[in-house]
């Protein structure tokens, strides 16, 4: 008996040549869009269906006169570093090494704080453009007030020209009418592409603690997949631990930081800490108190469940 999942997985796409038409209609848009990103416009792409490879397209085909800084609104978690990437691209654009596109993975802001990037950017003149496109604005990683606030900062600045894409019908209720039609001063487009969110679905919450379903293991090993090297060698070593010790409640964080520092996956608590953010925010790894009363980590997911998850993704 197949899952309703696997039946929809094999089903045939439908309507692709006139998808493929509908998306390329939009590309005779693309220099009246750079126009307006000149006149000073923010571009606001709505409508039904994934614009991220739209967007990505129109940043190769027409923004080439400066770099390009895209934001993945739609990850769980995004540490706000825009300013900070704004201000390596403008050095770097300085020296004559720019890189085309950076994209924001949610590292954390080390050397300048916010306001001092902010005012460096502000003081920037309009000729050192810098393009920044987030996908997914109205996404869970940045649809915090204080986020949504300082990306209208960075968006009012002369020299950033800011594209960006929504999909949630409430999307309009992030902004006041200063941040709308001020500092982002949107000018919006609907471009409904009909695209699946396959990129974008990856990071949704897996919902682990339901048991160990076909889907529920191939959903985390999505996401496993998608993490770095590094993360995924911790989910490993907390996941071996859990096997060889199924009858404990779960491994402390100091434990598990003497095991990962041991085989050379972090150099500090605070890189650990920031492994188990992202964990916690798909739903991969979750807090419970131990037998001896200290907090311990735990994978939910039964033993066998979790088995095939490593084999899956390890082997």
């Amino acid at each position: 008996m197949h899952s309703v999942g696997e039946v929809l997985e094999k089903l045939p796409p439908k309507h692709q040549k006139e998808q493929a038409a509908l998306v390329a209609s939009y590309k005779a848009s693309y220099e009246k869009w750079h126009f307006q990103l000149r006149s000073g416009f923010g571009l606001l792409m709505y409508g039904f269906g994934s614009k991220k490879a739209l967007l990505e397209d129109f940043a190769t085909a027409v923004l080439v006169d400066g770099p390009v800084v895209v934001v993945n609104g739609y990850l769980p978690v995004v540490v706000f570093t825009i300013a900070s990437a704004l201000w390596e691209e403008n050095c770097a654009q300085a020296s004559g090494s720019a890189k085309r596109r950076k994209s924001i993975t949610g590292q954390p802001l080390l050397t300048q704080t916010l306001e001092d990037l902010l005012t460096f950017i502000q003081g920037k003149s309009e000729s050192d453009c810098v393009y920044v496109i987030v996908h997914n604005i109205d996404g869970p990683g940045v649809r915090d007030d204080d986020i949504q606030r300082t990306l209208a900062l960075v968006a009012a600045c002369p020299c950033v020209r800011f594209v960006a894409s929504v999909d949630n019908v409430n999307a309009p209720l992030l902004w006041d009418k200063q941040m709308a039609n001020t500092q982002y001063n949107w000018w919006w487009h609907h471009t409904p592409t009909y695209d699946d969110y396959s990129v974008e679905g990856i990071y949704l919450p897996v919902h682990l603690a339901a048991g160990g379903s076909l889907e529920t293991i191939k959903s985390a090993s999505l996401v496993l997949r998608s993490l770095t090297p590094n993360a995924q060698s911790v989910f490993k070593a907390l996941a071996d631990f859990q096997l060889a010790h199924p009858e404990d409640k779960g491994l402390p964080l100091h434990q598990l930081y003497s095991s990962c520092r041991d085989q050379f996956l972090v150099s500090s608590e605070l890189t650990l800490r920031a492994h188990l953010t992202e964990f916690k925010d798909h739903e991969l790894v979750r807090w419970r108190r131990g037998h001896d009363g200290q907090d311990c980590l735990f994978i939910p997911l039964t033993v066998d469940a979790l088995s095939k998850l490593l084999q899956d993704v390890y082997q």
